[in-house]
């Protein structure tokens, strides 16, 4: 893969006429946008994690980005105002107040992400303030075909590490040699440092991170793999028997767990109630053994490794056209050696769900 998949220009100006129809809705005459993720969905520029960014995009379309040290060469902005961020290479500590003196005063009402913008940016507002996390949240749902190729990129990732996986797993095998070897495996095919990497590389757990800790025969090792392609996730899991020889009963268990994804590619559309998918997929999970799955089905996932719908009874969410989402059910218990749990990626679509994720699921 020699080609780098990136947010497009275009695709960035369409995010920024939906947020402008937003603002409207709000009554507000501009957002300011500090989370990093934000400011890289409307802009297509993502900076360095030790490097702050924000962007300010008034009702009447103009966007404006203020970025670290100087104007980057790939953006979807108006205007560029840089700022130090950094003395003789050293970084700032107060890079946020750096920004708030090139901001002039804000007249009206302002829209801010309250979950992260920070006073210095706040205050800057000398009119009316209002919240507008849900409501670009809510935006970031509808994946453009630019996000899709940023999750593609990453769902080949994941690939990649299963297929390392197979190769490597045995017994004797040791869970932190298991995780260096993904993650270069990963690595290689992003073609450069990835930006997240995935939570659970552990044998005869249900999760966790890698341990110093060599698998044993008998026992099933669960990788749910979550790498970020420039802050875009993949997250699919698959689980692999330590000596390539399954019991009767992780089989039985895995036979079961393959009964949900038909559920979701039969039943889940566009205004599905996720809540009534999850106590369908419990129904079938606990004719193995009730209550032997006790976690989420799935979430969505995009700039965030976990974002809606959310496939937990705790959300009311239903499914909309341009979701990506995972579906990740599970079993567990000590005759298991100690519990399996397969997850796909879907994106709906105007009539159903297309699988996103291709990797065999056997044991």
């Amino acid at each position: 893969m020699t080609e780098q998949p990136h947010l497009t220009i275009e695709n960035c100006r369409l995010r920024q006429e939906r947020l402008c129809d937003t603002l409207k809705e709000l009554g507000a005459d501009r957002a300011i946008l500090q989370s990093p993720e934000n400011v890289q969905w409307v802009t297509g520029f993502r900076t360095s994690p030790m490097l702050s960014v924000a962007a300010i995009l008034e009702k009447n379309g103009k966007c404006t980005l203020f970025a670290p040290n100087s104007e980057p060469d790939y953006h979807a902005a108006d205007q560029v105002v840089p700022f130090e961020a950094q003395w003789l290479f050293t970084m700032r500590q107060d890079q946020i107040g750096a920004i708030a003196e090139k901001v002039s005063s804000l007249p009206g009402t302002t829209a801010v992400e309250f979950s992260a913008c920070g006073p210095h940016l706040v205050q800057k507002a000398s009119g009316n303030v209002v919240d507008i996390d849900e409501a670009i949240l809510k935006l970031r749902r509808f994946k453009y075909p630019d996000e899709l190729k940023m999750i593609e990129r990453a769902t080949a990732c994941t690939a990649a590490m299963y297929k390392r996986a197979r190769e490597i797993i045995e017994p004797g095998v040791v869970e932190l040699d298991v995780f260096n070897e993904l993650q270069a495996a990963a690595v290689h095919v992003a073609g450069e440092p990835l930006t997240h990497l995935g939570n659970d590389y552990r044998s005869n757990e249900p999760g966790g991170p890698p341990r110093n800790r060599a698998a044993q025969a008998g026992e099933l090792m669960i990788l749910d793999l979550g790498p970020a392609y420039r802050g875009y996730h993949a997250d699919n899991c698959r689980t692999f028997a330590v000596d390539g020889n399954p019991s009767e009963e992780q089989l039985a268990a895995h036979a079961t767990i393959a009964k949900v994804f038909t559920l979701i590619t039969e039943n889940v559309k566009p205004g599905v109630k996720c809540r009534d998918i999850f106590a369908e997929s419990k129904a079938i999970l606990d004719s193995y053994e009730k209550d032997s799955f006790f976690h989420h089905l799935g979430h969505g996932i995009g700039l965030f490794p976990h974002e809606a719908p959310h496939l937990n009874p705790s959300w009311g969410d239903e499914f909309a056209e341009g979701d990506v989402f995972t579906v990740e059910p599970g079993l567990y218990n000590d005759r298991l050696r100690a519990g399996m749990r397969i997850e796909e990626n879907y994106l709906v679509t105007p009539s159903g769900v297309q699988q996103l994720t291709s990797t065999p699921i056997d044991l």
